[in-house]
Order: C-alpha cells, then structure tokens, then sequence
C-alpha cells in the first residue's frame, strides 16, 4: 500500500490521554490535523517523525508504504518536516541550502548543482542560488524551505504550522504551492493546524483533537 498508515495510534502524558486515532492518509492526499494548544497535534507530528520526548507513552504503527517505520530512528524514516519558520541556514547561500539536502545518491558536482538549479526553477526562483537568505521575502524563504525537504527525497510529508506566519495572500499562494507539490509527487502529508482555511485548502480528512478526540 502506497501511503502512510497510523493504525490505533495512542499517546499518554503521565495518566493523561493526548489522543488515540487510526488514519489512513493515500499517497498526495493531506490529512489536517486540528486542536487547540496542548491537545497533542505536535506530540502526533514529533511520533510520525521520530523525535517523541520519552516523558510520553505511545503505542500503535506507523507504516510508510506498507513498511513499519516505528522501530527506526527519524534519520531513516525518509519524512520531510516544514515548520513555521524557514530554518534556513544563515551561514549558507540559497543553493548552499539546497545542496546540503540532496542525497549522498546524487553525485558529481554537476549533477547536484543541476538538481538544485531546477529546484529554483520549479519554486520561480531561478537564479537566486548565490542570494544571501536573509535577503529573501518571507514567501521566497518559505518556498525555499519546501524545495529543500523535497530534495531529500522524502516518501512522506509533515507540516507543522508552516503558513502562520504568512500575510493572507501570500498565505493561500503557499497553500497551493505546497499541496500541489505533494500531489505531484504523490506525497502523503500530515497539515497540524489550527486554522480551519488551512484545513479547507487541503481538501483531505481532518481529524479534531480535543473536544473530539480522535474524530475524522
């Protein structure tokens, strides 16, 4: 099966129930989400990826296309993480970013170099490989962002929030960039939100923690 699997998925802090869900997210579809702060939708997001704190108890699978990836460590699970800030590295060009994410698998200077320069293109960036990153707007380091998980070659694809910290125009604008990006690469996605347009905008299932725990 293509896709990421969260099958009885529960979290506990102490005797404290965060939540308990099974999903189904096909691949390029997105699945939201939602709850208020402290209902546990970045405890979800950090188990996915591997970087749960040991204070919380979790049980259930995870799989990735059929496999069980819970036993790994989060280097191995191939999932790309956007968050709300860029994160880009200040001490690095734009292509500086960009070339440190692709695989070890891509060799030559050529060939990496011409993988980085389609990416820019791909993200209507072309030629600002040699900006400095600080210089770029919130938007073209957001897009940035993106094209750096997706070099990784990532199987599937976590975002925490990554649109919150954008005005609204330029909000729906990466809301479209991103989601279109995932279904062209047949990506599943994991959206923690708590903006119901985020939501809507993904078009998939959504999954409310809190008052409903669990609920699709």
């Amino acid at each position: 099966m293509h896709g990421l699997t969260l099958e009885q998925v529960t979290i506990r802090l102490g005797r404290r129930m965060l939540l308990a869900i099974t999903a189904d997210v096909a691949a390029g579809e997105v699945l939201t989400v939602m709850g208020p702060s402290g209902s546990g939708k970045s405890t979800l997001f950090n188990w996915i990826a591997g970087f749960l704190d040991p204070a919380f108890n979790a049980t259930g699978t995870v799989r990735l296309d059929g496999e069980d990836i819970g036993a790994k460590p989060a280097h191995q699970r191939r999932i790309g993480l956007l968050f709300q800030d860029a994160l880009l590295f200040p001490h690095m060009s734009v292509a500086g970013n960009l070339m440190f994410a692709l695989p070890q698998s891509v060799r030559g200077r050529v060939e990496r170099q011409a993988r980085v320069e389609a990416a820019l293109a791909d993200a209507g960036l072309a030629g600002f490989g040699a900006r400095d990153p600080d210089t770029l707007s919130g938007g073209q380091k957001a897009r940035v962002a993106l094209m750096r998980t997706l070099l990784a070659e990532p199987r599937a694809l976590l975002l925490d929030e990554p649109f919150s910290k954008l005005d609204a125009d330029l909000r729906a604008q990466m809301r479209e960039v991103v989601f279109s990006t995932a279904r062209r690469h047949a990506l599943p996605v994991v959206l923690v939100t708590h903006d119901e347009a985020d939501a809507l905008a993904a078009g998939g299932p959504v999954i409310r923690l809190g008052g409903s725990e669990g609920s699709m």
